[in-house]
């Protein structure tokens, strides 16, 4: 008997038990003004409750890095508690960045008992500077043993702690970073945050040539997130959903993005109001979100929020991502993250915009004649040059399994690091690679349109490129090659730590050069002229998903860098260790543990997949398939016996049998490499997972997907791509 549960049946309960969307949402949502930031214990908030004298030296702390006083954390934490008890709270977290890419927490009551029967709820200093979760089970890359299991978490005052509410009442959240006994650092956070003094404390150094000596100086950061949505109902009979984040299979339906009418089209009513409650929460956070839009791909979405500090920025983003999948379960929907969900359409990235600014300057403002603007000048080139030299590195900061998918095919950036600086900027440096200076700063004008009601207005003075992996867009540089699943965090670090070093090595050459040409200008002049032609080969304006683009940048001498595999081993370069270590950012030992983490995660990534493939294989569609073979042969026998014979049901059963064939071999050859796993250490079993394992994967996937196009949709178990990514 055919099952009374069919894909179709899915798709009818998908499309017809979703949440109702409210007729007008006006009525229902509260304002920005009322909501913003009220979930934060922000300095608004520390400042109407703490004393005057408290509030002043946790000011020092935060604007000059002095010691926190124990009497101002105890201060803190009673002002702190109250305020969250205050707004339902009965637990507080140390919330975390370890090293899986994801956020860690332990929750603790503010609950101590007095006397039998009695409690009250307390919050101390101590218990709000310092934490201890176990360290033994969290990702170390051979910086813990297993039995050594003390970590230390450590409150990060200059990010707020916020609360998030839950079913069963709030938890106050407080960003630590987290450190291991010996003082190593097993988390996203202290890197980061030594990396942002790095740059600081260079910039300032190189501010004073031009007579500026601002008392902060901080990278701030943009991040644009991309995310697929699909109806609960298909996703919960997905198993390679469920297990990888991915369809491990899916024949391609006949209409995918092709006709381009999903991009900024008209966002559905389910998904509308979906993202206006994540807007809300964020709100909530204190999170500035700015855009939300329908992305290439049917199903897919992004949203992003404003500039704001790094460290913030990098704390926004984990509570973003985690707040888009939490609301979603709210609309029958499940936000998915992964680099590559569905074959065949675009995946998703995440942009980064950098840019570096002081309290009243974005150093990345080149102005209307940047060809004059020594001070852009100076920090655009530093760009140049980390790029330039560190082109490896900022390829191994985003190589991943999910990131695969993406770089290098016709949806993401190349797999080759370029800068893309559009027409202005471009023909700046190539009057200083040509003729030592520039003189001309071309401009944009004003555009028309043919049109009296139109008006003109003002025509940047060069187009943007979506192809390039760095590209200058404005006041700031977008590094385009982050997956939708990453933390910020580690290319933020990077980012920073190789601008402090570009800008080091470019503050000293000034330097030099002032002391033959006392005017600023002029050694500036000298010292552009020295350093262009040597970086000119990174700057690049063209197709980055051509072919010749390819050729091109293996004859300038860039990298091409198109795996994982091939990319992580440069992370631990002897010049990217020294690199990390002479600005105090990441030990040896430090830079080396990422890299056996970031392998190790690889590894087990394709062996999940693998072993997901194979058991859907082998328990869904193979069975599939026999049952339908059989229904054909069956229908061969009674033919026989009825004398009425067709042609075309036997040209269908010899198909089906063929492909019944290929799958068994193609599925035996998989089991076979899931079983092997590739010997006994780390690296041998990521290659294998490259080299045996994604091959093996691929061929079952070819013959499955072949299959699915031609098995009765009442025994196709699971949803089709057709449904997953057009309901919702």
């Amino acid at each position: 008997m055919r099952p009374v549960t069919t894909p179709r049946f899915d798709a009818l309960v998908a499309a017809k038990t979703w949440p109702a969307t409210r007729p007008n949402g006006r009525q229902d949502w509260p304002s920005v003004e009322d909501v913003f930031g009220e979930n934060t214990f922000g300095p608004a908030e520390m400042k109407a409750r703490l004393p005057k004298d408290i509030h002043e030296r946790l000011l020092q702390t935060l604007q000059e890095g002095s010691n926190l006083d124990l009497s101002v954390a105890d201060a803190v934490a009673v002002a702190m508690k109250e305020w969250a008890t205050e707004r339902g709270a009965s637990h507080f977290s140390h919330w975390f960045q370890p090293l899986t890419g994801s956020t860690a927490e332990k929750h603790d009551s503010f609950v101590v008992p007095t006397e039998p029967g009695q409690a009250i709820t307390e919050f101390s200093g101590q218990e709000l500077i310092q934490g201890e979760p176990d360290a033994s089970s969290l990702p170390s890359g051979g910086l813990r043993t297993t039995f050594e299991a003390r970590g230390y978490t450590a409150w990060d005052p200059t990010s707020p702690a916020f609360i998030i509410d839950g079913p069963g009442g709030a938890t106050l959240c407080i960003p630590t970073a987290y450190s291991s006994w010996a003082g190593d650092a097993l988390d996203q956070k202290i890197p980061l945050l030594r990396s942002i003094d790095a740059l600081e404390l260079q910039t300032q150094k190189a501010l004073k040539l031009f007579g500026t000596e601002p008392t902060r100086v901080r990278p701030t950061l943009g991040p644009e997130q991309e995310f697929f949505l699909v109806d609960q109902e298909f996703y919960y009979r997905r198993p390679d959903l469920l297990t990888s984040g991915r369809t491990l299979f899916g024949a391609q339906p006949p209409k995918g993005q092709e006709l381009e009418d999903h991009y900024f089209g008209a966002i559905p009513d389910r998904v509308l109001e979906y993202m206006q409650a994540v807007e809300t929460e964020l709100y909530r956070l204190g999170i500035p979100v700015k855009t939300r839009h329908n992305e290439v791909a049917p199903g897919q979405f992004e949203m992003a929020y404003t500039y704001e500090e790094a460290n913030t920025a990098a704390d926004h983003q984990q509570l973003m991502m985690s707040t888009l999948r939490r609301v979603a379960r709210r609309f029958g929907l499940i936000c998915l993250l992964h680099e590559k969900p569905f074959a065949g359409v675009n995946g998703s990235g995440k942009h980064l915009n950098w840019s570096l600014a002081t309290e009243r300057t974005n150093l990345l403002e080149p102005g209307e004649t940047p060809h004059k603007n020594m001070l852009f000048l100076f920090f655009c080139t530093a760009a140049l040059m980390a790029v330039e030299e560190h082109q490896d590195l900022l390829r191994a900061a985003v190589a991943f399994a999910g990131n695969d998918h993406r770089l290098g095919a016709n949806e993401a950036p190349p797999a080759i690091i370029s800068v893309f600086l559009g027409d202005q900027l471009t023909d700046i440096y190539e009057q200083i690679a040509d003729v030592g200076r520039a003189e001309s700063s071309k401009q944009g004008g004003f555009m028309g349109l043919g049109v009296k009601a139109l008006p003109d207005f003002p025509k940047h003075a060069g187009d943007r490129n979506r192809t390039s992996p760095f590209a200058f867009t404005g006041n700031k540089f977008e590094f385009r090659a982050l997956g939708a699943s990453q933390s910020i965090s580690f290319s933020a670090t990077v980012l920073n730590t190789i601008m402090a070093q570009a800008i080091d090595r470019l503050r000293t050459k000034l330097e030099t050069a002032m002391e033959e040409e006392p005017e600023l200008p002029a050694a500036l002049r000298k010292v552009l002229a020295d350093v262009v032609p040597g970086i000119r080969r990174i700057i690049f304006n063209g197709d980055g998903y051509s072919e010749a683009w390819e050729e091109e940048a293996a004859e300038r001498g860039l990298l091409n860098l198109p795996s994982t595999l091939d990319a992580l081993p440069y992370l631990v370069k002897d010049k990217n260790a020294e690199l990390f270590e002479s600005y105090g950012v990441l030990s040896r030992r430090e830079l080396e543990s990422r890299y056996e983490i970031a392998l190790g995660q690889y590894f087990h990534t394709i062996n999940i997949e693998g072993e997901t493939s194979a058991e859907i294989a082998s328990t869904q569609m193979l069975p599939a398939a026999i049952r339908y073979l059989n229904e054909l042969q069956e229908g061969l026998a009674r033919a026989k016996t009825t004398g009425i014979r067709s042609e075309g049901v036997t040209r269908t059963t010899t198909r089906v049998a063929k492909l019944v064939d290929e799958l068994e071999v193609a599925l035996t050859t998989l089991t076979e490499q899931n079983a092997e796993l590739g010997g006994d250490t780390v690296p041998s079993k990521a290659v294998h997972m490259r080299e045996n394992i994604i091959p093996a994967m691929t061929k079952v996937r070819e013959v499955v997907d072949q299959l699915e196009k031609v098995i009765p949709d009442d025994l196709r178990p699971m949803p089709s791509y057709r449904d997953m990514l057009f309901i919702r």
